[in-house]
């Protein structure tokens, strides 16, 4: 058992170094892959991080968690993505997958065996090294099922991911509140968790060929071969190979800017990723940084169900993916408005979590935050996906991350890590809920046009819309 690096054997897909055969179809790789994410993703000692690392444990106070500790992954994450995409494609997913496995062992074992602030900052690079596979994770499953299967792996996918978390935060609530099991376990019991993903990993067929470059690849193929009947038996010195090699980077990297520019000249495909894109980073930062809200309205007291009330929205949230999966709805015309529409509950949300004093309050409203969050990021993968080609998703998705993470990088200097503005927990998250504020304003108008501009009686709008991609991009 091993990695196929070359990705075929005899034109098949391998499978932990057996042949999968073609008809395998959808569920071979789906089930591991929403093993391996249930796995990752039950992690219980994430609900009570704060605490584990500010009380007796670690030793350490809320001032260096929240300005030295916790914005470490959202730096790092910027410097990674790109990388890992690139990296991503060219090893085909799968080792990625495992190296991201990997990255969630290693920074497990930090929390659980380290001390002090900089093996804390070295956990959550590690963390920061995983998250940015995230690329690979989610891209994998485009590369080896059918364009007709993407809405409902996408909703498996993601659901298992989302269950995953809901279990490990619940389990983590049910230990600390019934079974007065101490943080230290819970800790244990996540690095085991992960172990098993990092296990499954191993057992994910690896897609046939690469998808983002594969049409350079094909080109390079045909003019190497082309070169080599007329230079058979010669040996090219060293830096004629490393000026070929040099020619394929550039011929790359031109593949890359091409394809972004006809990925991003649909206009139906653009507003979905601008909603990932700033979606992902307001959900990260809130998420990342709610435990020390909660800190702040119960400074005695204030975990003693946040490890529930993170698991039952997550489950809450993975029930809304799976049913998105099953929803049949005019997405290329009424999704832009749905996304403002719930963008705007999903900042009313957080508004109401940062001005109310009452812990059930801000509880209810973080659950109502998660679940609609969840339910509105499948819509725009799955959307995303059925738009593009499946050789540019990963491209696209990477790009996504990429461009959310600069945002979320933005805010974390500018509301958290500035000397000179030093907010308070309330203040951030005052302007979390503005920024979601804004980005509703911006779908609800852009919704509503495009709602009245497919009923003009001049016909052929729903078809325009349909085929707004270049011909090069479509299926």
């Amino acid at each position: 058992m091993g990695f196929c690096w070359s990705g075929e054997r005899g034109g098949r897909p391998c499978w932990a170094g057996r042949h999968t055969p073609r008809h395998a179809g959808w569920v071979g790789p789906t089930v591991p892959l929403c093993i391996y994410g249930f796995c990752s993703m039950m992690r219980p000692i994430e609900p009570f991080m704060t605490e584990f690392l500010t009380g007796t444990y670690k030793n350490l106070t809320v001032e260096q968690v929240t300005r030295q500790v916790y914005p470490v992954w959202t730096y790092s994450s910027l410097v990674l993505l790109i990388p890992v995409l690139l990296v991503t494609d060219f090893l085909r997913y799968k080792p990625v997958i495992v190296l991201q496995g990997l990255s969630h062992v290693t920074a497990f074992s930090l929390v659980l065996v380290g001390s002090g602030v900089r093996s804390a900052q070295l956990a959550f690079f590690s963390y920061s090294i995983a998250m940015a596979a995230d690329v690979a994770y989610f891209s994998y499953i485009y590369s080896v099922v059918q364009p007709s299967r993407y809405q409902r792996v996408t909703s498996y996918v993601k659901g298992a991911v989302l269950l995953g978390y809901a279990v490990g935060a619940l389990l983590g609530q049910l230990l600390v509140s019934l079974g007065g099991v101490s943080l230290y376990c819970l800790a244990v019991v996540t690095l085991i968790s992960v172990s098993v993903a990092l296990i499954t990993s191993f057992f994910l067929p690896t897609p046939e060929a690469s998808l983002l470059l594969k049409g350079t690849r094909s080109a390079q193929r045909g003019r190497s071969g082309e070169d080599g009947h007329a230079s058979e038996g010669q040996d090219f010195p060293t830096w004629v190979k490393s000026a070929a090699a040099a020619r394929r980077v550039r011929r790359m990297l031109r593949t890359l800017v091409s394809d972004c520019k006809t990925c991003y000249s649909s206009t139906a495909v653009l507003f979905f990723c601008v909603w990932a894109a700033t979606g992902r980073c307001g959900f990260y930062q809130v998420t990342g940084y709610v435990q020390l809200l909660w800190v702040y309205m119960q400074p005695h007291n204030f975990t003693a169900y946040n490890g529930g009330v993170d698991g039952l929205s997550t489950l809450s949230g993975a029930a809304a993916t799976v049913a998105v999966g099953h929803m049949s709805l005019e997405w290329s015309v009424w999704g832009e408005l749905v996304l403002g529409g719930f963008t705007f509950l999903i900042a009313g949300a957080i508004f109401l979590m940062d001005l109310t004093d009452n812990i059930w309050i801000s509880y209810s409203c973080f659950f109502l935050f998660k679940t609609v969050y969840m339910q509105l990021s499948t819509i725009c993968t799955f959307q995303i996906a059925k738009m593009l080609n499946r050789e540019r998703y990963a491209l696209v998705l990477g790009m996504n991350s990429f461009v959310g993470t600069i945002l979320q990088s933005v805010l974390t200097a500018v509301v958290i890590s500035s000397k000179s503005l030093r907010l308070t927990i309330t203040s951030q998250f005052l302007i979390y809920a503005s920024y979601f504020a804004a980005v509703s304003l911006l779908f609800t108008v852009r919704g509503v046009y495009t709602v009245l501009h497919s009923k003009r009686p001049a016909g052929g709008h729903r078809a325009e819309r349909a085929t707004e991609l270049p011909e090069a991009s479509r299926f």
